[in-house]
């Protein structure tokens, strides 16, 4: 009648009739789905608001996992024996800290946020290796810390990947500390207070080492070729800056 609506947030039941059936979202989209967008939706211990839309995102990142270990053509599985990468040895055992510490303090939607993320590192690696097959080593673990919000799909793919017990008793995945830090870290390089280039430098490197390699640097070598550097501030991790005339 022409009044201004608002939208406002409360609480959801069968006396308000704004209720969402879960057995309707199971149907279309699987229980797995549910769960995990029921868990990504924010801290267990808060009000949060239902979207019935955005549960299509849960349903996308259970299918890029599915994907991930099967061809959807050929229903084959598609991962290889071969030892994963360094930089892939990285970013699992960083997703296995930070999965376990959210685990132990129910922080589900931030394990969700996190698994999603290393799903979507995985594809894109392997997309770089034009469709090359995952390596086992990196898919195991992550079966396993999805199994909690997803069983059902865990428990599917645990068995296709030649498994023949249940997930639910696997021990979780470890992580080891050591590949928590970085062996290198990239630094700006400042001349006059301007970002000029970045530079890779190890992480325990002393600042005589990190000016040295600055100005070892070919784009930083350019910029200063005739000209005096009469000051070099370096903090160590951060930021290299070169004062010259």
């Amino acid at each position: 009648n022409g009044e201004e609506v608002k939208q406002e947030y409360g609480k959801m039941g069968k006396s308000l009739k704004n209720a969402v059936a879960p057995d309707d979202i199971a149907q279309e989209f699987g229980a797995d789905t549910l769960r995990v967008y029921e868990m990504s939706m924010g801290p267990l211990d808060t009000s949060r608001p239902w979207a019935t839309k955005d549960v299509v995102g849960a349903h996308r990142f259970l299918q890029r996992l599915w994907r991930l270990i099967v061809n959807e053509e050929t229903g084959e599985v598609t991962v290889s024996d071969e030892p994963m990468s360094d930089e892939d040895a990285k970013q699992l055992h960083r997703t296995i800290a930070g999965v376990r510490d959210d685990y132990e303090h129910l922080r589900d939607n931030t394990v969700v946020a996190k698994l999603i993320e290393y799903v979507n590192y995985l594809t894109k690696a392997r997309e770089q290796k034009d469709g090359g097959d995952v390596s086992r080593e990196t898919v195991e673990p992550l079966v396993q810390m999805v199994s909690p919000v997803a069983p059902h799909i865990a428990e599917e793919l645990w068995a296709r990947l030649g498994h023949e017990g249940t997930i639910t008793f696997e021990p979780f995945p470890t992580f080891d500390e050591g590949l928590l830090v970085d062996d290198t870290v990239e630094v700006p390089v400042q001349i006059n207070g301007k970002v000029r280039a970045r530079v890779d430098v190890p992480t325990e490197a002393s600042k005589d080492e990190i000016e040295s390699i600055a100005l070892a640097d070919d784009r930083v070598a350019g910029l200063i070729e005739g000209k005096n550097v009469v000051k070099t501030i370096v903090v160590p991790g951060r930021m290299v800056n070169l004062v010259v005339k």
